[in-house]
């Protein structure tokens, strides 16, 4: 009977994937969000220039005084930290507003990872010319070069993004929830790990935060990550949608499982479907929740 019922499920997801009826969809930013990420990135650029400033005047004038001023090489470095941290960060909200494109590698690494690059820059041969200064003892060196370091690796750190987001990403997500629900709009609270495709899953009803109905786009560019990997469960479980709802969505949108962890789905013929309940067991936890301990039964 479970067998009929998947294979059934599974040919239905197959006829859906076959009209593509959302397959094709791909994800691009609005006009106004192009705007706010072009204004970021000519902000960051003038931020990153003004440090990258800084280091020349350093290296061109701060260490060719005799004696040099520690301290104000030491201002110096917290100044050109700070400058090249500030454009790093508007950099990486631009792109949350217009990502690039993972089909272009080198383009979707140079865009996502700039601020590490121009910290390197800002930071590599102004550390190097300290540390060959001739004018500054070994305790001077010791000090400024450390500083310098320290600085260069905490900015360096919060320039990364570890998580970049791609049109791929969104193309898929906004898939997603416009077939699920018929609409692009998302549920989360701010500081959240994920968003969600409605309110009423055990995570937002935990929260006291205010909860945010947005766009797909627009989730991502207040810094929330992603779709939660648990959107299946919790369409069925907490937001009203039947096995059948969810089912054509996993049969029609391109690219659907990299949105969901791998207990959220099974896959028949090549085709990715909902689990029945015998499948799942009592595996299944919601995102963010503890998970309760298993006590055995007993005879």
């Amino acid at each position: 009977m479970a067998e009929n019922s998947r294979s059934s499920r599974a040919k239905k997801g197959a006829e859906v994937a076959e009209q593509q009826t959302t397959s094709g969809g791909s994800w691009s930013a609005s006009p106004e969000a192009k705007s706010k990420a072009l204004t970021f990135r000519i902000i960051a650029a003038v931020l990153w220039a003004i440090a990258i400033g800084g280091e020349l005047f350093t290296i061109f004038w701060v260490l060719r005084q005799d004696p040099i001023l520690m301290w104000l090489l030491i201002v110096m470095l917290v100044v050109i930290g700070a400058f090249a941290l500030g454009g790093s960060l508007l950099w990486k909200k631009a792109n949350r507003l217009d990502p690039a494109s993972r089909k272009d590698t080198v383009r979707f690494f140079v865009q996502n990872q700039l601020g590490v690059i121009i910290t390197v820059i800002a930071f590599l041969p102004l550390i190097v010319m300290i540390f060959l200064n001739k004018d500054m003892d070994g305790k001077q060196k010791g000090i400024a070069g450390g500083i310098a370091i320290v600085i260069a690796a905490a900015v360096g750190l919060a320039s990364a993004d570890w998580n970049p987001p791609s049109v791929e990403q969104y193309s898929v997500e906004t898939n997603v929830v416009k077939e699920l629900t018929g609409k692009d709009e998302v549920v989360w609270v701010k500081g959240g790990s994920a968003f969600h495709v409605c309110e009423d899953v055990p995570d937002l009803r935990r929260s006291t935060k205010t909860k945010e109905r947005t766009s797909v786009a627009d989730a991502h560019a207040a810094n929330i990550p992603r779709l939660t990997k648990k959107w299946v469960s919790e369409a069925i479980n907490s937001c009203g949608y039947t096995t059948a709802d969810v089912d054509r969505v996993l049969g029609g949108v391109d690219d659907v499982t990299s949105t969901l962890d791998e207990d959220q789905f099974t896959e028949t013929s090549g085709t990715p479907e909902v689990k029945s309940p015998a499948e799942k067991g009592d595996s299944e936890v919601h995102e963010g929740a503890p998970q309760s301990s298993t006590v055995p039964a007993t005879p």
